[in-house]
């Protein structure tokens, strides 16, 4: 069976419910405050999980972070490549505002302290053929995108967050590429969505892109083929984890079935249910809510 390695971010969410987000200089009061389990590499290996594929996480935390570890096991994360020796969890202050929407301030800590060393022994355990997904919130990454491709394995990258040093990573390496519409803009300074695609296949013809659009829902294309699925209307809560249960569920069901129409569909239904729900990964829903909500 293909597996997937999810070598990715793992991080302590602070998150603070706000009016409006704080502008510089300014003080406010928080509304409410929770402590969450977060990172986008961490989203994505439960979001895949919830949805049904086999995933390997690797990744590394601190002392105050095997509580993510568990959780991770308790999806049925496979974690046996998540080093605990890290000098402190990476972690993220989140502002949500009254629309459901965020402003994340990153601290990587433990994710920034991923070898190469640690790399080549966890890619090792895997073949040519197997999966490996990327996100940009670990060290070593366009370095790891190489070592994956060097092995065979299927390159799957959502290059976000959009970073000076993502310039490093060889994009020609990636075969999927999974992005938001800003991260499409920031990446080919195009705005509209059919130019972002255009632009990303004429210089790497061989990729897959999925562009996510928000409200406007979200595109495949790969070659000539063009797909483009409506996003399913709901009313946002919170939007943290949104692309990361996309990215989830899209794989997943594409590594299922090879369709890209179906997959685009699981991916935008799941984070549908996602939105409307606090919290990063405790909102990521489960194979069987997707496919009971697409009943309807």
């Amino acid at each position: 069976m293909t597996s997937i390695l999810n070598f990715g971010s793992l991080n302590i969410d602070h998150v603070y419910q706000v009016t409006s987000f704080v502008r510089p200089g300014e003080t406010v009061s928080s509304l409410h405050y929770d402590r969450l389990p977060g990172g986008k590499g961490l989203n994505q290996s439960v979001a895949l999980a919830r949805a049904g594929a086999p995933v390997f996480h690797a990744g590394k935390v601190g002392p105050d972070g095997q509580f993510l570890v568990e959780l991770l096991q308790s999806c049925g994360v496979d974690t046996r490549f998540v080093a605990c020796d890290g000098s402190v969890t990476g972690h993220a202050c989140i502002q949500v505002d009254a629309a459901g929407q965020n402003c994340i301030l990153l601290h990587g800590g433990a994710n920034r302290e991923i070898t190469l060393a640690m790399a080549e022994k966890t890619l090792a355990a895997f073949s040519a053929g197997d999966w490996l997904v990327l996100q940009n919130e670990i060290s070593c990454m366009p370095q790891i995108l190489s070592m994956g491709k060097a092995r065979g394995m299927v390159t799957v990258l959502n290059p976000s967050p959009i970073t000076p040093e993502l310039a490093a990573a060889d994009f020609s390496q990636v075969d999927y590429l999974l992005l938001n519409e800003t991260e499409g803009c920031d990446l080919t300074g195009q705005t509209r969505p059919e130019d972002i695609v255009a632009a990303l296949l004429r210089r790497y013809p061989a990729m897959h892109v999925v562009l996510t659009l928000g409200a406007d829902g979200a595109v495949y294309a790969a070659g000539e083929e063009y797909i483009s699925v409506p996003a399913v209307p709901v009313q946002a809560v919170d939007t943290t984890a949104a692309g990361d249960t996309f990215t989830g569920f899209f794989l997943t069901e594409y590594l299922a079935h090879g369709d890209a129409g179906r997959a685009l569909r699981a991916a935008s239904t799941a984070s549908s249910i996602a939105v409307s729900r606090k919290g990063a990964s405790p909102s990521i829903p489960t194979a069987a809510e997707v496919a009971e909500q697409m009943k309807g």
